[in-house]
């Protein structure tokens, strides 16, 4: 008699949307603790630079 390997289909599934959710709450609690709206590049990568050349030039204003 040979061995069968049997698979848990609806665990599988479970464990895999599991993990997908487990990863959305982590980048929405990241998000709501920080309190910006870009975190980082993905989440707007053209905000973010908009928000980096602002930056930039409010340190050279407070400079001069």
């Amino acid at each position: 008699m040979g061995n069968v390997a049997q698979t848990n289909v609806a665990s599988l599934n479970a464990q895999r949307n599991l993990f997908r959710t487990n990863n959305e709450l982590s980048t929405t609690f990241q998000r709501l603790v920080s309190g910006f709206r870009i975190n980082s590049a993905k989440d707007d990568a053209a905000g973010l630079v908009i928000s980096n050349q602002l930056s930039a030039q409010i340190v050279s204003l407070n400079v001069a």
